[in-house]
């Protein structure tokens, strides 16, 4: 299926019966139960984020604070390259209630910690379990849901996302300070296992693996290769000046060496088609989380913004994410194209507003506007390069592809915000405008590169 088409998708919508939307009789228990999934792993990830310094200082962890973080990132490399082999080989099932199994045991390890050790070592696992759950909930779409409705199912994870990014970081906050660091992991299990039961019923309904699956390697020593990778960025980030480069330059060279193996032939390139549709998926995403990550720094040291205020004017782009996600799944009647081609240019646009916050004469209500533009233009790419990649999948490799989607993502949003940090931390001493002013040059570059990507997302030229 060419990008640049109409696709039956459009055409056939409203040619469906009305219970047979994705909260139909069919669909509903599905739909409920991967979008409670999601909430709660977009839930625990934003507050763990709230909770970590009162973790580490409570278990004198402070050294191995960023391992905490970029620990699980670096195992759910591990899980997404399994599971996405997996999936196709044996149907998402396995996947699934493996990857559901490994983040709870990795939640109820760190919840019971009684050292930094003990909580490192539920969040690798946790990192496990969660990589490989994203992968199976792909396929469970492609497999159960026809295309018509793929785009509402990724609008509606979209959803799932938004109100954690609003509310997660305060209910953690209460959590902590009322019950205790501990239950912002303990509590997660308690829900997230009735949610997946919702998916037992689809899951028995799908049609078996077809036997065109690869019996191919899950490139396991590649998977081992690149967490390594990220590992060593995340600890070059900590260190300054040759120790970092020293770390920070094998690092890259591992990433490359690794992820070249992992994702289609060409992704590096951006060829057309498939792989620069992956690549776009990493680009975009690198460019709005490497934004993301300084923007509140910018608004409280630039501007003066107090912690709270700032977190809010950073959860104006998850509105705007959500807000693209649902125009993209409920209401566009242009080609996936064009859409693709719309977002890029919302997100450069509102990057380059949103980045001239560090100088004092951007009203922060200007630089605001400019993020939620940025996050519209991202949820109308985010949902759109899910869709397009399972229509240009065959059914037999709707995992493996899934797979690569979220590992090229990973990958390089974990380079940018290394790249980026180190940066930062290089020019912090000689100016702050400077430091921030090099880190949004970085996410500018990556988001006109995306808008180059896009029109390669065309199979056909």
């Amino acid at each position: 299926m060419h990008v640049g088409t109409p696709e039956p998708d459009h055409l056939s919508e409203t040619a469906l019966p009305v219970d047979e939307g994705i909260l139909g009789p069919r669909y509903r228990a599905a739909t409920l139960g991967m979008v409670s999934l999601i909430s709660l792993i977009a839930f625990e990830a934003l507050a763990v984020t709230t909770a970590m310094p009162t973790v580490a200082r409570e278990l004198d962890g402070l050294r191995a604070y960023a391992l905490a973080f970029g620990g699980v990132l670096a195992t759910s490399i591990i899980g997404m390259t399994v599971s996405g082999r997996w999936s196709d080989r044996r149907g998402p099932a396995p996947a699934m209630w493996t990857g559901l199994a490994g983040f709870v045991v990795g939640l109820l390890v760190a919840g019971f910690a009684q050292n930094m050790p003990m909580l490192l070592a539920g969040r690798l696992v946790q990192g496990l379990g969660a990589g490989c759950l994203s992968p199976a909930l792909y396929v469970i779409v492609g497999r159960l849901y026809p295309p018509s409705l793929r785009p509402k199912v990724f609008a509606s994870f979209s959803a799932g996302w938004v109100v954690p990014a609003l509310i997660g970081p305060a209910v953690s906050g209460a959590i902590v300070e009322h019950i205790g660091w501990r239950w912002v992991f303990l509590a997660v299990p308690v829900l997230a296992l009735p949610a997946a039961l919702g998916l037992r019923g689809a899951l028995r309904s799908l049609p078996a693996p077809s036997d065109n699956a690869s019996d191919a390697g899950t490139r396991l020593p590649d998977a081992i290769g690149a967490s390594l990778g990220v590992c060593l960025l995340f600890a070059a980030g900590q260190e300054r000046g040759v120790i970092a480069a020293s770390l920070l330059l094998p690092s890259l060279a591992l990433l490359i060496f690794c992820g070249r193996r992992l994702l289609p032939a060409g992704t590096l390139r951006a060829a057309r088609g498939l792989p620069a549709v992956i690549a776009l998926r990493g680009i975009a995403a690198s460019a709005f989380f490497g934004t993301e990550a300084f923007l509140p720094l910018v608004f409280t040291q630039q501007h003066g913004l107090s912690p709270t205020w700032s977190g809010l004017a950073i959860s104006v782009g998850a509105i705007g994410w959500f807000s693209g996600s649902w125009y993209q799944g409920h209401y566009a009647t242009i080609s996936r194209l064009q859409l693709l081609t719309r977002g890029t240019a919302l997100m450069v646009l509102g990057i380059g507003i949103a980045s001239c916050a560090v100088f004092a004469w951007m009203p922060v209500p200007a630089a605001v506007a400019g993020w939620l533009l940025t996050g519209l233009g991202m949820g109308m790419l985010y949902g759109t390069l899910s869709v397009l990649a399972l229509s240009m999948s065959a059914t037999h490799e709707q995992g493996r592809n899934s797979s690569a989607l979220q590992l090229c993502e990973s990958l390089m949003v974990a380079t940018t915000l290394a790249i980026g940090g180190t940066l930062f931390a290089a020019l912090l001493d000689i100016s702050h405008t400077a430091a921030f002013m090099a880190n949004f040059a970085i996410t500018l570059v990556l988001v006109v590169l995306a808008t180059i990507v896009a029109r390669r997302t065309r199979a056909d030229g």
